[in-house]
């Protein structure tokens, strides 16, 4: 699983996330973005973060270090926000931190300009996973160090909302047509040759092992965490083995 820390002082809330992410001190001495199981989208959405983050870095992409983040409920007593307040009461115990890259700018593609193969490897990416969430209005990069993180995968994997029907989505298209990279995505075949031979069970079943098992237990329709944790593998693995089905 990801590495468990104790979340030492709650600093301030991200606006800029429709979740309510916050800027969280740690007792390893690091600052997390902390994403809550008490914000609306629930477990789900740091699922995905997971699931969807840790197959990036693994296909090569920069992502931030994810971490698990042990929550009081007492952080939240002298928190003046009432909004706030109610997210850590609502969010006790484990919660996903993304490690905070001080300094870091949001990605303008009008900054930087893209090479046409790396903007094919996020958009071929972006596709398997199904992200809707890498638009040229909130593209979720950052710039750091010279470097572009990709970073807010929640919105990806949207077939667990509906498991009964997952089996339908496998082929389900991708609307590529708000993605920030389109213009310069030109060899999606080349970055189908890099990324497809990488993406086998047993990698897959290395980054599910990741979610926390009380992430997945009583998701209904499923006897167990390990059950879901199957699921997760079946649906990527389909998708994995007919990409002319939903590749743009």
């Amino acid at each position: 699983m990801l590495p468990i820390v104790q979340a030492t002082r709650y600093v301030l809330p991200l606006r800029e996330g429709g979740s309510l992410p916050g800027l969280v001190e740690a007792a390893d001495l690091g600052t997390y973005v902390a994403k809550f199981t008490g914000a609306g989208q629930g477990r789900k959405a740091l699922n995905a973060e997971i699931i969807a983050g840790e197959l990036a870095r693994r296909l090569g992409f920069a992502v931030p270090e994810l971490v698990v983040l042990e929550f009081d409920p007492v952080m939240a007593r002298h928190e003046p926000d009432e909004e706030v307040q109610d997210l850590l009461d609502a969010s006790p115990g484990w919660n996903l931190g993304v490690d905070f890259l001080p300094g870091s700018l949001g990605y303008d593609p009008l900054a930087w300009t893209p090479e046409a193969g790396f903007a094919s490897r996020v958009l071929w990416f972006d596709a398997f996973i199904g992200n809707v969430d890498r638009s040229w209005r909130n593209p979720n990069m950052l710039v750091w160090h010279g470097d572009v993180w990709l970073i807010d995968h929640g919105a990806s994997l949207y077939f667990h909302h509906a498991w009964k029907s997952a089996a339908k989505l496998v082929g389900r298209p991708y609307d590529v047509d708000d993605h920030v990279f389109k213009p310069w995505a030109k060899d999606l075949k080349g970055a189908e040759a890099q990324l497809l031979p990488r993406i086998t069970e047993e990698l897959l079943r290395e980054v599910v092992a990741l979610v926390p098992d009380r992430w997945l237990d009583g998701e209904p329709g499923f006897a167990d965490a390990g059950a879901v944790r199957d699921a997760y593998v079946a649906q990527l693995l389909a998708r994995a083995a007919d990409p002319r089905a939903w590749l743009p």
